[in-house]
């Protein structure tokens, strides 16, 4: 895997605010007395659950498609997902005016794969294993010459990530710590780039599933250790690093936590019922870390990403 020659900064998180600013929601931030009481901190969370396409991942798709040169444009775009980049590529695509083809694992959220058909990009479905997505992917290249948009492999994916916190840290000064969901990459090393370009006293920390803990053995460890068989109800965050967002996070990130799905759902339904915003597992797995006393945060003030808010309303993990 190739890392590129002159690595994603944070002046790259602030051009891609610039270009995404036509299209991407300024998302609230929005606090609550009752999760500061429990967790002993002020709170402030960053709601991407209320981003286009209800994911932050519509920033880096953004970014990526609104980059694109127009002889790149006309050959249309590809990219491999379980659900909410798969929508992010398939709707800025639609507002460029240019194809799509979305490459989707068989066991995908219905309610995701619903959302990408719904944004008009055409959807092919491969089993349920990164080897499968790259293959069938790397087919499709060949056939179409269209251009590949990586979900977290991609310098200005993790920029456009990277403008949530941005946005956090212009609108929430002195933070001392800023937490974010890892499974890929993309929105930590983005987060990362952006909280480390403003503020040399916040730290930057992680949050994990721990039945997917590749993140965490690879900063523990110093070298990437792979994603084989990844047992989480987070299924955002099923994916492995890569060099590049590796890099990132190693340079800048300060800890990963290790939270178990239980305390997840917990912390989802907690959210739910007290802030009144609907939140996926992805998103609620920073939240459980703090919830689940994962991180010391007595007494200082965070900030949260809360990364997405697609949910299949059908199968809801505290229904019986």
């Amino acid at each position: 895997m190739i890392v590129s020659v002159n690595p994603v900064t944070f002046s790259d998180v602030q051009t891609a605010a610039q270009r995404i600013a036509p299209y991407a929601h300024r998302t609230p931030v929005i606090t609550s007395a009752s999760l500061d009481r429990a967790a002993g901190a002020k709170l402030f969370f960053k709601c991407e659950n209320f981003q286009r396409v209800g994911a932050f991942k519509f920033r880096g798709a953004c970014n990526a498609i609104f980059s694109l040169s127009e002889s790149e444009a006309r050959r249309g775009v590809l990219t491999h997902s379980s659900g909410n980049h798969g929508a992010a590529v398939a709707l800025n695509a639609r507002l460029r005016g240019i194809p799509a083809i979305v490459v989707m694992p068989e066991n995908s959220v219905a309610v995701k794969r619903a959302a990408v058909a719904d944004y008009g990009a055409r959807i092919v479905s491969c089993d349920a294993t990164l080897a499968a997505r790259d293959a069938v992917s790397a087919k499709i290249l060949a056939e179409t010459g269209a251009t590949l948009i990586h979900s977290y492999d991609n310098d200005v994916i993790i920029a456009g990530q990277g403008t949530a916190a941005l946005e956090l840290m212009q609108e929430v000064p002195q933070l001392d710590l800023v937490l974010a969901p890892v499974g890929g990459g993309g929105l930590l090393s983005g987060t990362a780039l952006a909280v480390h370009g403003v503020s040399s006293k916040a730290r930057i920390i992680a949050a994990e599933p721990a039945g997917a803990d590749d993140a965490f053995r690879s900063l523990r460890d110093g070298r990437i250790h792979s994603q084989t068989d990844p047992q989480t109800i987070a299924d955002g965050l099923r994916t492995a690093l890569s060099e590049r967002t590796f890099a990132v996070i190693r340079e800048h990130v300060s800890e990963i936590l290790l939270v178990e799905d239980e305390a997840t759902i917990n912390a989802m339904r907690y959210v739910w019922e007290r802030m009144k915003i609907v939140i996926e597992a992805s998103a609620a797995v920073p939240v459980a870390a703090i919830l689940a006393g994962r991180v010391d945060v007595r007494n200082l003030r965070v900030g949260v990403i809360l990364s997405g808010g697609n949910v299949d309303l059908d199968h809801l993990p505290w229904s019986a």
